[in-house]
């Protein structure tokens, strides 16, 4: 029989932790690499494959984000089952539909394979921070989702470097989708190493008055998300005509950024708390959004990209904040409805800047970003500051 999964990190011996966070970064890393293949394409194969505009980038955006909502549905029916396994599953999924895009002939042949590879991935996402949280040594969460992070950081930096050769050696952007299910598939395997005394066998949908600040946040990071996700690097393709080759090389440098800097930002969320960086995080993105609204120069626009790519790793504080707020045996809850909650903004959001894009031009876009990075600072400041955990009762 599976532990319950609110035993806490204690539960496990030293060599299962270990073989844990092994085991998951190796996941981890397969999902890294085969996102880079997703993400690194995206924008030119759109473009040039598909003739996409910005209205069409939006829609598919939103219909892809849609499965976050659905996630939910999912976790709960696989009630029961160890999240290795579900892991699993959800990688066999992500495969699926990204070798799927390999033979995409129109708009919605894309978005039908988007949504089942966006369903496992999504079902997925709170599964590696769960995990995390159990396997790692008291007080040194953060560290550890760090170390996570990077390996994350580095298959998708190996993910966007195959890219690049394939795109030196002249290989069409079809066939690379075909190398991201293989590794996808090698990331499932690896799930079924992982220790198995995690399990959901009383996981929920945990919704609680007294989390609202957390939702909140959730909602606000898939906002601005999902308007960099979606639009800044079809702006570089399609207004500046940045090729395959430059595309991966500005995603290839945010990944050597991410594996220099996510294990010391999750010792500064550590050591500092997570108000304080959430606060330089978000007050930094309302100038970024503003610099792709206003800035004009190619290569300006390129360096803000990767700079606000590389940014993303700060977001971590939301997630090392749930383990300060919440008791172990809402963890999962927890984190799935903030999964939730970014996806109900994620959904709508590039719908809106797909519309404003093609009716009063790609800067309102960018702008409505930049909103949700100052509503994301008036957020951060009603968040209380928790030095310990605080496991509120039921």
């Amino acid at each position: 029989m599976h532990a319950n999964s609110d035993q806490g990190s204690g539960s496990f011996s030293p060599d299962e932790r270990r073989r844990g966070l092994l085991f998951l970064s190796l996941a981890v890393g397969a999902v890294g690499f085969a996102l880079a293949v997703q993400m690194g394409l995206n924008a030119n194969f759109l473009k040039e494959e598909l003739k996409f505009d910005g209205f069409q980038m939006g829609l598919l955006e939103a219909l892809r984000e849609s499965c976050g909502i659905w996630a939910l549905i999912v976790l709960a029916l696989l009630a029961g089952i160890c999240e290795p396994m579900v892991g699993a599953l959800m990688l066999v999924l992500v495969a699926m539909g990204l070798g799927g895009y390999a033979f995409a002939p129109s708009f919605w042949w894309v978005a039908a394979m988007s949504l089942v590879w966006s369903q496992g991935l999504h079902v997925w996402m709170p599964l590696p921070q769960s995990m995390v949280m159990a396997f790692a040594e008291p007080g040194k969460t953060g560290h550890r989702m760090g170390q996570v992070g990077a390996a994350g950081a580095i298959g998708f930096g190996s993910g966007l470097g195959t890219g690049l050769l394939l795109s030196w050696l002249g290989v069409p952007m079809r066939p690379m989708y075909v190398v991201a299910l293989g590794v996808a598939l090698l990331g499932a395997l690896a799930c079924l190493r992982i220790p198995r005394a995690i399990d959901t066998e009383r996981p929920r949908l945990v919704f609680r008055r007294s989390y609202w600040r957390y939702y909140l946040l959730c909602f606000l990071e898939g906002w601005r998300k999902q308007i960099f996700v979606c639009f800044a690097g079809f702006l570089l393709v399609e207004r500046h005509q940045v090729g395959l080759s430059t595309m991966l090389l500005l995603m290839i440098m945010v990944q050597l950024i991410g594996v220099f800097t996510s294990s010391r930002v999750g010792k500064l969320i550590d050591r500092i708390g997570e108000r304080p960086v959430l606060f330089f995080y978000y007050g930094c993105l309302i100038l970024f959004f503003v610099g792709y609204a206003l800035i004009q120069d190619k290569r300006a626009l390129q360096v803000l990209f990767v700079v606000d790519n590389a940014f993303f790793v700060f977001g971590m504080a939301l997630n090392t904040y749930v383990n300060k707020l919440v008791p172990p045996a809402e963890r999962t809850g927890t984190l799935s409805m903030g999964v939730a909650m970014n996806h109900v903004a994620a959904v709508s959001m590039p719908l809106l800047g797909g519309v404003l894009w093609v009716t009063l031009g790609y800067q309102w876009a960018f702008l409505t970003g930049a909103l949700a990075g100052l509503l994301s600072v008036g957020a951060v400041a009603l968040l209380p500051h928790l030095e310990h955990p605080v496991h509120p009762a039921a």
